[in-house]
């Protein structure tokens, strides 16, 4: 099939890539895959044997007619470790690469069939200044966006940072997450030409 591109013309694009059915389920998976896999997991508490201290028995086994202690850092005494200390753990799921992929076509092809993905030849900036990109993106009108390039330009990459619903990405480094967080995606003609190479 053919898409037309901002400023005439038309882009030829690869219905393996961008004419999926959307699978709610299988997005809703992908997308609750990565979340999971960049929490940190490092919450950790002491247990006994952690907790500083407590090496000595505090009174002697028998004889002193109060309860049988060996250490004082206990989860029952004030100072001690806790009863069930949390530890680091690993949160990420695991999710096939034939899943992934399958997710970010069916992500893609939504976008698409809303007029959400939006195609340019490139993204021409003469200066790193933001007026600039504002004054082409107002032209466009965009508002929240997404740039996808083959490769990050200089210019793009600071005239981009200040405005805070304008964010970039190289096109083999999308995924579903940063997809799904803007309004409209805008896809240069090379970066397209990457995506069906990895996607298809």
């Amino acid at each position: 099939m053919e898409a037309a591109m901002i400023g005439g013309g038309a882009m030829p694009l690869n219905d393996a890539v961008f004419a999926n059915d959307y699978n709610e389920s299988l997005t809703h998976q992908v997308v609750c895959s990565y979340l999971a896999g960049a929490r940190s997991g490092s919450k950790a508490q002491l247990n006994r044997s952690r907790a500083a201290g407590g090496g000595a028995k505090p009174w002697r086994q028998k004889g002193m007619g109060r309860s049988r202690a060996g250490t004082i850092r206990s989860p029952l005494w004030r100072g001690g470790g806790r009863a069930f200390a949390a530890q680091p753990r690993d949160f990420s799921q695991k999710v096939n690469r034939k899943m992934y992929r399958s997710a970010l076509r069916s992500i893609l092809s939504e976008l698409y069939r809303r007029k959400q993905l939006l195609l340019v030849e490139s993204i021409p900036l003469q200066s790193h200044k933001t007026k600039e990109l504002l004054a082409k993106l107002n032209e466009w009108s965009l508002g929240s966006v997404l740039l996808v390039d083959d490769e990050l330009d200089k210019n793009l990459v600071m005239a981009s940072r200040n405005l805070p619903r304008v964010d970039i990405a190289k096109a083999l480094d999308l995924n579903p997450v940063i997809v799904l967080q803007f309004e409209n995606v805008l896809m240069t003609r090379a970066a397209v030409e990457k995506i069906e190479v990895w996607l298809s």
